[in-house]
């Protein structure tokens, strides 16, 4: 995969905060998926327009960690959601 490919979330998807667990989930037709801390770090960087990439270096500043090891991190979340169709790359 690219990391000049950009992320975004499929029209009728998005994450959103869930006051009653207060954890963000990702709002899918139908059923929401609960994320986890770093699931909802990423995906709150998910806005349509940034690459892999930049989202992997944003992170890596954030948490302070080597940046190789946020984008496979990153690159290995987001595939896994778009082979469940929950994401797509443009």
């Amino acid at each position: 995969m690219s990391v000049s490919l950009v992320p975004l979330l499929p029209r009728g998807m998005r994450l959103h905060h869930d006051r009653v667990r207060d954890a963000m989930v990702l709002l899918v037709p139908e059923r929401a998926l609960l994320l986890d801390e770093i699931g909802a770090a990423i995906l709150g960087e998910v806005d349509g327009r940034s690459t892999l990439a930049a989202i992997a270096a944003r992170l890596a500043e954030r948490y302070g960690a080597p940046q190789p090891d946020v984008a496979a991190d990153v690159r290995t979340f987001l595939d896994g959601l778009v082979a469940q169709r929950l994401m797509d790359y443009q």
